[in-house]
């Protein structure tokens, strides 16, 4: 016989976790399950620190058990596939489970394919990632001597788009401290045009990278790393002549460019290959090409993309009304951090309860929220917080800190960082508190 829920999850991450707590603890029902394989639940935002080596690694995890909401029942196995039809999911092991509603919440996938060469690499030698292996980054970073630190990222959206940039900031720091930074050039190549998208954080961020001398590579689409000759190749995704960012001469393949970067960069070879460029590296932090689970894609509950069909505000199923997405795999325009899933649970839980009670969803609305803790220096934040039009958007609630502009550096935002939200995290946002 199959198990029967009025409210399935899937997936034990923040989205889930949290989904569920608000459900219980505000009674809206008592028959939730979450489908989730994974034995531990990981506050991944704290493992920037963990790779500066400012944090440690066993803190950022606790077991599921410990975090599963009481009263909600804990599948341990994986989500196979939908029949959103007939109100069912089938699982790996456990059979086909139905349910009167459904939450969809399975967080990223990793599709190390999309850059050939970077699955083989990735948490070996000099190549590291603070998504993998936190652990690993800092002991590339405090064993780095000194060459091309090259800091770059897939063309893929990523969990929280600005953290190849805080480890990157961080480990100057650390290498500013070591002496190492005189024989260091930092690159930070993008596929990106802007350094980031909300002007006030923009601007305080160039700022960042003018005191640091760290050279950035727009336009930059990573499409290949060779680790064995130590070479990341990139695709150019606009003429790079054009507005004098990058000046290159010499077009033999396979030979080094006569010229690289601009200013004082000529450590930094560059190697000229066809329609490629590849940027010779002494140590490389990336982050994983990232797409929505296989049984996700394999669905009819994606859009052309890949990504979960639902409104952008009201996290609703485009096609399915007893379908709700939120998180990481949920096709909105917006970063995708633990902070906007912060924002989206009430929303959801809100549509959800009163879908539950009255057959029609409620009238509040998700604006876009999302929120990156970009570290600058050990002791510095920056707190972009922004909506679905970029808008700044800091919290009120900052004032209460002392903050008067978190679009600027400072020391209480690193205090909120390494102590506060980590705090609220576990004890706030896991037992279904607003916060």
């Amino acid at each position: 016989m199959a198990l029967h829920f009025q409210v399935l999850i899937i997936g034990g991450g923040t989205a889930g976790i949290m989904t569920a707590a608000q459900l219980l603890k505000n009674k809206k029902t008592n028959s939730v399950a979450i489908i989730e394989p994974a034995d531990t639940h990981y506050y991944q935002p704290a493992w920037t620190l963990v790779g500066a080596g400012t944090y440690d690694f066993k803190k950022t995890g606790k077991p599921m058990s410990a975090v599963i909401p009481k009263g909600a029942k804990w599948i341990k196995d994986k989500a196979a596939a939908f029949d959103a039809d007939n109100n069912t999911v089938h699982t790996a092991s456990s059979g086909h489970i139905t349910y009167d509603y459904l939450v969809v919440a399975p967080g990223l996938a990793y599709d190390f394919s999309l850059v050939p060469g970077l699955g083989q690499a990735m948490d070996k030698g000099v190549v590291c990632s603070n998504y993998t292996d936190p652990q690993h980054t800092w002991d590339v970073i405090k064993n780095f001597k000194g060459g091309v630190a090259l800091f770059t990222q897939p063309a893929t959206p990523i969990k929280c788009g600005g953290a190849p940039q805080k480890i990157m900031y961080l480990a100057e720091n650390h290498w500013r401290k070591s002496d190492t930074a005189s024989k260091t050039d930092i690159v930070f190549a993008t596929a990106g045009t802007i350094i980031f998208g909300v002007k006030e954080i923009a601007k305080t961020l160039m700022e960042v990278v003018d005191r640091k001398d760290i050279n950035l590579r727009f336009n930059h689409r990573l499409v290949e790393v060779d680790s064995e000759n130590k070479i990341a190749w990139y695709e150019l995704t606009k003429d790079i002549s054009a507005g004098g960012c990058v000046v290159m001469s010499g077009d033999d393949d396979g030979k080094y460019l006569d010229e690289t970067f601009q200013y004082n960069y000529k450590n930094v070879k560059v190697t000229k290959k066809g329609d490629k460029y590849g940027i010779h590296y002494d140590m490389l932090h990336t982050a994983p090409p990232s797409v929505a689970p296989q049984f996700i894609r394999d669905s009819k509950l994606v859009n052309d993309a890949g990504w979960l069909d639902v409104d952008i505000h009201s996290m609703q199923h485009k096609r399915y009304s007893n379908i709700f997405g939120l998180g990481d795999v949920a096709a909105l325009p917006t970063a995708k951090t633990g902070a906007a899933i912060r924002k989206q649970v009430p929303i959801v839980v809100d549509n959800l309860s009163k879908l539950m009670q009255s057959n029609t969803i409620g009238k509040q609305s998700y604006g876009g929220y999302s929120s990156c803790p970009l570290v600058t220096d050990y002791g510095k934040m920056v707190l972009a917080e922004f909506d679905y039009h970029n808008n700044f958007t800091p919290d009120p609630k900052l004032k209460q800190l002392l903050i008067k502009d978190s679009s600027k550096e400072h020391w209480r935002l690193w205090m909120l960082k390494k102590y506060m939200l980590p705090y609220l995290y576990w004890n706030k946002m896991m037992k279904g508190d607003n916060v």
